[in-house]
């Protein structure tokens, strides 16, 4: 077998000097503290998949054979349940981001994005034209300095922020960043709602939904791998912008449709989001869990399904996550670099389905560790 390139071996070597080499694992603790599946759904047995729905796959991309009038009406339904015009499906939350960042900006136009934003905006950024700055995680004012500086130079601006960020679990100042847009023309909101769907708003429509500005965003992005229990994501906004995905958007042109399947679970996971208790006792959860934690130093302050515990380096976060898994928990350790140097921390998402037994031993170990 050939050798390896040196700069591969030279990097993992570093990954493996610095504690932060990742490896796949099969074998996990039965006490979730850790999925996105935040409201069970994947655990709720789905009967409206049909037997000709499971045998059949996709045969090509939506714009040669992999299309359906069943997915254009699930997108219907999606566009109608987010308030928007238009919703177009995509095959992953990071393809829609990059199809969407990717495709729409130009050469003349600017991206402003919060530096905490998820990777796959940050991919799409490095395949557009057009310029970018970076602000300072939720500062409002940073973003306001670089759209007075910035806005008379650029024929466009995109401000792109997540309603719910995945690593800290905070939520951005929606409000006052679309105040702030409301003061250019040319300014254009784009929100990555992926892990505040299910969670806020009516519904579980979303943080852009619950302080009613989703007719203040040209684009947002719904995710359906975290608590739809599904597969996909769905962009919506307005027509036009449906259309123009359909034909610039590279990551939706050239890839293989989802299957049947994962359109009707996305389906599915949008009629029982219209029925379902598992909200209230997500947030009731939540809520027991910010009581119970209050003593403990180093949480980032978080109404989210997502609580992190900021330990500081790799070592540390990797130590806890094996106390707990010993103690039948699974939670996950986030380390550099996929987080800054010195904010290392162990995240734990809640679940609708999470006992308060469950919750109260996760807190006694953290007690029993000190933190």
């Amino acid at each position: 077998m050939q050798n390896n390139p040196s700069n591969i071996q030279k990097l993992l070597k570093q990954r493996i000097e610095n504690n932060s080499l990742r490896n796949l694992k099969n074998n996990f603790p039965t006490i979730d503290f850790c999925s996105n599946d935040y409201l069970g759904f994947t655990k709720i047995n789905n009967p409206e998949l049909t037997e000709n729905s499971l045998k059949s796959g996709s045969t090509g991309s939506r714009l040669i054979s992999g299309n359906s009038i069943e997915t254009e009406l699930v997108e219907k339904q999606i566009a109608n349940f987010h308030n928007a015009q238009a919703a177009l499906i995509f095959n992953s939350g990071y393809d829609a981001n990059l199809g969407l960042i990717s495709s729409v900006p130009q050469k003349n136009d600017l991206i402003l994005i919060d530096e905490l934003c998820h990777a796959s905006i940050y991919d799409g950024i490095r395949l557009c034209y057009a310029k970018h700055f970076k602000f300072k995680h939720n500062d409002v004012n940073a973003l306001n300095e670089l759209l007075q500086r910035h806005y008379v130079n650029f024929e466009t601006i995109y401000i792109v922020v997540e309603s719910i960020y995945s690593m800290d679990g905070d939520a951005a100042p929606l409000l006052d960043i679309v105040s702030l847009k409301n003061k250019h023309k040319n300014c254009f909101l784009i929100v990555d709602e992926a892990h505040a769907i299910g969670v806020f708003g009516q519904n579980g429509k979303g943080l852009c939904n619950k302080f009613n500005i989703e007719n203040e965003c040209f684009a947002r992005i719904y995710t359906y791998g975290k608590a739809m229990g599904a597969h996909g994501a769905a962009i919506v906004g307005n027509n036009d912008l449906r259309n123009y995905l359909i034909n610039f958007s590279r990551p939706f042109i050239y890839t293989t449709a989802l299957p049947p399947t994962s359109i009707n679970a996305i389906n599915n996971a949008y009629q029982l989001l219209n029925s379902t208790n598992q909200i209230k006792k997500l947030n009731e959860n939540i809520g027991y869990f910010l009581k119970q934690s209050k003593n403990i130093k180093g949480f980032i302050k978080s109404n989210s399904a997502i609580q992190s515990l900021v330990l500081g380096n790799n070592l540390k976060v990797d130590n806890l996550e094996n106390k707990l898994a010993e103690n039948n928990i699974y939670a996950k350790s986030i380390k550099s670099p996929t987080v800054k140097l010195g904010t290392e921390r162990v995240r734990f998402c809640l679940h609708a389905f999470n006992t308060e037994n469950e919750i109260d031993l996760l807190i006694k170990i953290l007690l029993e560790n000190k933190l």
